[in-house]
């Protein structure tokens, strides 16, 4: 894909944004809410560690050739509790190519990137993906965007880990690194598994040559894709892993099996996935458990899987809360947002250290939940319906102070703070709750105050 150009521009997108600081409504606070806190069967649970929510820029995050007020709404959202911890990639997603012939460093889109997230008050992710073109291949002085997701050739992973250690060098905001993005480039189809050798040898490289210049910088991997299978549907790549959601792919847990045995270092661990059941080696085929919470159970329980193999912090750098199929999913979608809080849940549940939200800015290529409308359109940059919900949470989670609630009797989840308490429909049927009857609408997020 092409990454658009960027220039510095977000200083004026921050001459509007305090006067817009307060555009996301908050979350509602109704009778509803007040009723469902009082359904008599509430179990409570608290949050096992703090949980860090954040975000990953794409391609479009408020860029500088945005329309200039929706990209100032946009920002607003970011800056109010919108992540506190924001995620680039080095190459793609946003970025050009930074090293197009060896030793001609190209900085210019990373550090606008950077400036956005250091104005927005963020906490900064550097995932270190991709490589340019010379690294896997390609000719020097050439970006082929189609090649985007190859893997640099062994022969230039001392190359790839130099240019890594360029960059947290050039950027001091930089306190995490995540190495690689899903092991792109790294699959095997002759053997049909990942080849987590070769990718654990590029891990290495990149480890040793970023604590040479940062000893400070956290470093995880391996950014494996935890995918999950239709029970019987490829009895030969099942796990004996599973659960309401289906079967977890042996072939991911092999990744993180032999990186955990092999790597030179590590500080956090790293992995992603959706909720949709995937059949054999097809695409998904959208079979999404119902209430949301069975569907969510899935990174409870990998999370607990990893768990059981190494005490590292666990953070899933991507997540994906799939809808039930007839239910539309996207950024203004209720259900994408309901569904969303209930992958937080099981987060906070299973003692997850952090999760990145994959493009904050809505798009109609990405059918889940974002924080703010596409702000390529000059109407955009408008909350979500998950916005409200995600800015009343990320202070809380980050605390540690919340206690995750769920009920027999109903198909609610709820978070409790001491301050307050938001409360989620898992379904896309209203609910009925408190002695009054109130009817909690599908899907619905709504919140009460302390009591």
């Amino acid at each position: 894909m092409h990454a658009r150009r960027l220039v510095p521009a977000v200083l004026t997108l921050l001459l509007a944004a305090a006067l817009a600081a307060c555009a996301a409504a908050p979350v509602p606070t109704d009778a509803v809410a007040a009723a469902a806190a009082q359904v008599h069967d509430w179990a409570w649970t608290e949050q096992a560690a703090p949980l860090a929510l954040g975000v990953t820029h794409t391609q479009d995050s408020l860029n500088p050739d945005e329309p200039t007020a929706a990209a100032q709404r946009g920002l607003a959202i970011l800056r109010g509790n919108g992540a506190g911890w924001q995620n680039q990639h080095l190459m793609g997603f946003g970025t050009l190519n930074p090293e197009p012939s060896p030793g001609d460093y190209q900085w210019a889109s990373l550090d606008q990137r950077m400036q956005l997230i250091k104005d927005s008050g963020g906490q900064t992710v550097l995932t270190l993906c991709c490589a340019p073109d010379w690294m896997k291949g390609g000719k020097p002085g050439t970006t082929d965007w189609s090649h985007l997701e190859y893997a640099p050739t062994p022969d230039h992973y001392a190359d790839y880990a130099d240019l890594a250690a360029k960059a947290v060098a050039r950027y001091p905001q930089v306190k995490r690194v995540v190495v690689w993005n899903e092991l792109k480039g790294f699959y095997d189809q002759d053997q049909n598994r990942w080849d987590y050798e070769d990718y654990t040898n590029l891990y290495n490289a990149v480890y040793t040559a970023v604590k040479a210049v940062r000893p400070d910088v956290l470093v995880g991997g391996p950014y494996a894709v935890l995918s999950s299978l239709q029970p019987g549907s490829d009895a030969a790549d099942a796990s004996d892993l599973s659960g309401p959601w289906g079967v977890a792919d042996q072939r991911s847990l092999d990744i993180i099996t032999y990186w955990l045995a092999h790597n030179v270092g590590a500080d956090f661990i790293a992995v992603d996935g959706g909720t949709a059941e995937r059949s054999g080696a097809s695409a998904s085929d959208g079979t999404v458990p119902v209430p949301a919470d069975k569907a969510a159970q899935k990174f409870a329980d990998l999370t607990a899987w990893i768990r059981a193999r190494s005490p590292l912090p666990i953070w899933w750098s991507e997540f994906y809360p799939d809808v039930p199929s007839g239910t539309t999913g996207g950024p203004s979608s209720q259900a994408s947002a309901a569904s969303t809080l209930a992958a937080i849940a099981a987060f906070a549940q299973s003692g997850v250290s952090g999760a990145l939200l994959w493009g904050p800015q809505g798009s109609s290529d990405v059918p889940y939940a974002a924080l703010w409308t596409d702000s390529t359109d000059a109407g955009g940059g408008q909350p979500t319906p998950l916005t409200s919900a995600w800015q009343w949470l990320v202070p809380r989670l980050a605390a540690g102070s919340v206690e995750i609630g769920r009920s027999p009797s109903v198909p609610l989840v709820a978070f409790r703070a001491p301050d307050g308490m938001l409360v989620v429909n898992l379904t896309g049927q209203a609910v009925t709750v408190g002695a009054g009857g109130a009817a909690f609408p599908a899907w619905g997020i709504s919140r009460t105050a302390a009591p």
